[in-house]
This record gives C-alpha cells, sequence and structure tokens, in this order.
C-alpha cells in the first residue's frame, strides 16, 4: 500500500521533463547508464564525511538542474527512478571510520536476489549485479575495496565498519523527497541514524591485512 501511494504520489508531481527522463529509465541497468554519464560532483559535498550530512544534500529535481550528483544524490534518485517503475525505493548506507567517507547506493531485487546502483567518485565503489542471495552479502562485496588511498601511516587500512539495513523512502512524502528546495540533509541524518549491522567484529580488528600499493594503484 505504501508503495502503490508512493508511486502515484511521484508521478503526479513529475514536471513532463522529469517524466519523460524516468520514464526510459525502466530498469536498474539504465539507471545506472544515465548515472555514470551524468556529470560527478567533485565539490565539498562530493564525500560526506563519516556521520556528517554535507552542505546541502539535493533532491533529484535540483540534482537534474544543477548538472552533478555526489553518491548519496544518485542514490536517492535512482531509488526514485525505481519507485517511478513500481519497485520499493530502497538505500543502503555504508559507514566508514571517522576519518573516511561514507557511501550511499540505491539496492534493488532481481529474481529474489539483491544489487546496487551507485553514483561514486571512486572506481571501486560502484554497480552491484543482482547475484546476493542476502543485503549483507552485498554490502561485504565493498568490503576489501574499501581503503584509505592516501599516502601516510593510515594508507591501505581497510575503513568499512557498518552497513545500514534497506532503507525505504516510502516512510517519506514522495514530494518531499523528489523536490524538497531546501535539500535533504535530513534525509542523509536520518538514514545516518538507522539501524546499522557491524561489517567487522571487533575481534576480527586487529588481523586485518592492509590493501597493497598494487590494489591502491588500481583503484585509482
Amino acid at each position: 500500500m505504501a508503495l502503490n501511494r508512493y508511486h502515484h504520489q511521484l508521478r503526479a508531481l513529475l514536471s513532463p521533463t522529469e517524466a519523460q527522463l524516468l520514464s526510459k529509465l525502466r530498469t536498474p541497468v539504465l539507471i545506472q547508464d544515465y548515472l555514470d554519464h551524468f556529470p560527478q560532483n567533485f565539490g565539498p559535498a562530493g564525500d560526506l564525511p563519516r556521520g556528517k550530512a554535507g552542505p546541502h544534500i539535493k533532491s533529484p529535481r535540483f540534482m537534474l538542474k544543477s548538472k552533478s550528483a555526489h553518491c548519496i544524490e544518485g542514490a536517492i534518485f535512482a531509488a526514485s527512478a525505481l519507485a517511478y517503475h513500481g519497485r520499493t525505493p530502497w538505500l543502503m548506507d555504508i559507514q566508514s571510520r571517522d576519518y573516511d567517507f561514507d557511501h550511499v547506493v540505491a539496492l534493488f531485487k532481481e529474481n529474489g536476489l539483491w544489487g546496487a546502483i551507485s553514483k561514486t567518485n571512486h572506481s571501486q565503489l560502484r554497480w552491484r549485479d543482482p547475484v546476493y542471495r542476502t543485503v549483507r552479502e552485498l554490502a561485504m562485496s565493498y568490503y576489501h575495496e574499501y581503503f584509505w588511498p592516501d599516502a601516510g601511516k593510515r594508507m591501505g587500512e581497510k575503513t568499512m565498519r557498518a552497513y545500514s539495513r534497506p532503507f525505504n523512502l516510502t516512510k517519506y512524502p514522495a514530494g518531499l523527497v523528489w523536490a524538497d528546495p531546501k535539500g535533504l540533509d535530513w534525509l542523509a541524518e536520518a538514514l545516518d541514524d538507522s539501524p546499522h549491522s557491524p561489517a567487522v567484529p571487533r575481534v576480527a580488528e586487529k588481523f586485518l591485512r592492509k590493501a597493497t600499493k598494487i590494489e591502491i594503484i588500481s583503484a585509482a
């Protein structure tokens, strides 16, 4: 019922141009292809420090107008495109160590298996094919690629620490998610505060091996 209401609310508020765009993005693959070609936001909000909503996260309507997007903006747009076609608009938040950056993806299911749509400024935290039986399986597919790349004593440290349960956007009004002119910092904060599961047990942390130079170079 909530999804059906959200779906109709979203379709009713779109401009003709927005509706035409979303109507073309019929599948997760087409949504990912669109985001891959959509300009990236490399500004101050392009990556979000752990636990920070960032300076003014744009709703999809204003993301399209600005012609650039970072990870959470792309994920919210992708989830909205899925909702337009009657799919559940799920997000997943990946939390990192305090000095690294969180990442957000849109989740989807095909034949009971989970996949993810991702907009990222980094080569390794991208799309995931729908081959994962659980959200944990999918989340942990990012684990070995989630490391600190900059030179210094932290170089190569694996920094992923938790992932959220599927976060359903239908709990909010579709118009607020799609077109809030004040931005979606409130949504990022709600996602960050939502229930998360640890990626790594504390007892395992001392056994972690740093990413090697060749891994770091390959991910650049």
